[in-house]
């Protein structure tokens, strides 16, 4: 397994992405009990990650969306 890009580094597409192929590694079901272990790991701090960017985005849309309303 390769060194990984430290996932609180990473933009949204990029862990979304990442997730995508970790999903499938898993699926594939060919890895090691601590491959998968590491995957799963790896698969839930890329999920959050991904739940972070997309909350941050709410956030702005709904602030956003007072500042053009108290207009």
């Amino acid at each position: 397994m390769t060194v990984a890009t430290p996932v609180s580094d990473l933009s949204y597409e990029q862990a979304r992405d990442e997730l995508i192929q970790v999903v499938s590694e898993l699926e594939q079901g060919s890895a090691t009990l601590e491959q998968s272990l590491a995957l799963w790991e790896r698969g839930e701090a890329l999920a959050a990650r991904c739940e972070e960017w997309l909350l941050g985005a709410k956030a702005r849309l709904d602030a956003a969306r007072t500042a053009a309303s108290d207009q």
